[in-house]
Order: structure tokens, then C-alpha cells, then sequence
């Protein structure tokens, strides 16, 4: 397994490469540290200053010279045998991860860097890797405790485009002999009164159980269905219920049964990702083709 990690050098991008660490050996793979440079922009001191940007004309030299920073910086946080080389790439940070991602297996990037992004927007680097990765994609937040990824919750609207990240949680509970919980939430806020009827949520239930057996077969003993009604939104339950309880990762589809564009939902996953401090895990199925 190939791990992506893109960085920054800052203190977020350094928790993504101890989550890295962490994950590696589970599922037995190497990490790879990414940086993507912008040659000229605002963000740039050199350039901000009115300097000259002949520094930025030898790619090759910077490149060298980006390689042993970020080089440095990831043996400080990484056992070199979890460790590959690491990638530079000049252009937008964004599109560099989505274009190079196709040769890895896994993502994993904090929230939001040195950009000083606001946690409710999310950070535009993660937001674009989140809704346009063909690949899994894992977001960390610096007060996420991933421990050794055996407390799980996994979300699901009964949906096709659901169920394609249970193997995920699947593989990753056998590797550590954890357990899962398989959420579901029924939102009232989706019915017109006479349809909020309680004896839908005993049909859920049902359903989960339906699940579990279908999917989680071989951990079936340490899975666990729930059923949540709210008023409110299905994410803002989900976020209620992350938050309540320890999980070391929440596994989502970045679509659900509704497939409505992703920007025109506000998608569940980016909304409880914005939210709760635990790792997401989120697979998109609509792009996994």
C-alpha cells in the first residue's frame, strides 16, 4: 500500500505524518511525503519583499533543496523503514495531489496548513482533495487520536455509493481487531408530519442488520448497528454522536443515495469533517471507477 502525505511544514501537516506512521504498518504500506511549490505567488517572502525571483528559475536546485527539507522534517516523525522518497512538484497544491494520486493507494493530509484557512471553510487544498481524489482520503485534525484504529464508526444511507467504503473499516478492524459501529441516522427534518412514524426506525434497524451480515461477515461479532432519529440534519447527528464518543476513525462515502452534486449538498462528509475532531476516512465512489 502507497500512502501520499502531502505537507506544508506546519504543525497540521506534521500530525498527518504521525497518523501516517501509525496507519503504515496496518496496512502494510510505505508513506510517501509530498510538497507542492508555487514558484511566484503573495504567499512567497522573497517575492513579497520586491526581491529577485532568479531563485525560483533553477527548478532543479530548488527542488534539491526542497527534497532534504522535507526529507528532514519527515524523519523526525517517521521510522525510515515506513518511508519513501519524497515527491516535489511545482503548481497548485491541489491539483498536484489529485493529478500524482493516481499511483496511490491512500491519502492522508491535515485540514488545513500554514494558509490559516478557518476550520469551518475547511482549507481549498483539502476541500478540492476531498471532493475530487479518486483515492481514499483521510483528513486529521492536530486533537485527532487515531490510537491504533480500533474504534471505529461507519455511516451509512442504505445507499450503493454507502457501502463502498465498509471494506475499508472491514480491513482495517481485522488488522487491529477492532470494533465498528454502523450508523445510521433518520432525520425526521426529511418527512412531512404524517409520515413521522417510530416504527421506521425499527425498519432501519432491521436493515442494518441486513448489513452487517452482508458486508462485515467476517468481524460480524464486533459490529454494532445503531439507529439515530433527529430532527435536524443527518450530518449535525453525526457530528453530535463523533463527538460524544472516542472513535479513532469515522469511515464515509463522500455520496450518498441523493446524488445530488456535491458542491449543491454541502455533502455529509466535508459538513462532519468541518465538525469533529476525530480522523475521517472518506471514499468516493462516485469517482472510483
Amino acid at each position: 500500500m502507497k500512502i501520499l502525505v502531502p505537507i506544508d511544514f506546519s504543525d497540521r501537516s506534521k500530525k498527518a505524518l504521525e497518523v501516517a506512521e501509525k496507519f503504515a504498518p496496518i496496512v502494510g504500506g510505505k508513506v510517501t511525503p509530498f510538497y507542492s511549490h508555487l514558484p511566484i505567488s503573495e504567499l512567497d517572502e522573497p517575492y513579497a519583499l520586491g526581491m529577485s525571483s532568479a531563485m525560483y528559475q533553477n527548478f532543479d536546485e530548488l527542488e534539491d533543496t526542497l527534497k532534504k527539507k522535507v526529507s528532514d522534517l519527515s524523519e523526525e516523525v517517521v521510522d525510515k523503514k515506513y518511508l519513501n522518497e519524497p515527491i516535489i512538484m511545482m503548481g497548485n497544491a491541489a491539483q498536484s495531489i489529485i493529478d500524482i494520486s493516481d499511483d496511490f493507494d491512500y491519502i492522508i493530509m491535515s485540514s488545513h496548513g500554514r494558509t490559516g484557512f478557518s476550520r469551518f471553510l475547511l482549507g481549498s487544498v483539502s476541500e478540492k482533495v476531498l471532493r475530487l481524489s479518486k483515492i481514499p482520503v483521510m483528513i486529521v485534525e492536530n486533537e485527532s487520536d487515531v490510537g491504533e484504529f480500533k474504534n471505529i464508526l461507519v455511516t451509512t444511507d442504505f445507499s450503493d455509493n454507502a457501502s463502498e467504503a465498509f471494506p475499508y473499516a472491514v480491513k482495517l478492524a481485522q488488522k487491529t481487531g477492532g470494533t465498528i459501529d454502523l450508523l445510521h441516522v433518520l432525520s425526521f427534518d426529511q418527512f412531512d408530519d404524517d409520515e413521522k412514524d417510530l416504527s421506521l426506525r425499527k425498519i432501519r434497524e432491521d436493515r442494518l442488520k441486513i448489513l452487517v451480515k452482508e458486508h462485515f461477515q467476517p468481524i460480524s461479532d464486533r459490529v454494532n448497528s445503531k439507529v439515530i432519529i433527529t430532527q435536524g440534519s443527518p450530518h449535525e447527528a453525526i457530528f453530535e454522536h463523533v463527538n460524544e464518543n472516542n472513535y479513532n476513525l469515522v469511515v464515509m462515502a463522500t455520496v450518498g443515495r441523493t446524488g445530488i452534486n456535491y458542491l449543491m449538498m454541502g455533502s455529509t462528509t466535508a459538513n462532519v469533517v468541518r465538525h469533529v475532531k476525530s480522523a475521517v476516512l472518506s471514499v468516493n465512489p462516485a469517482l472510483d471507477k
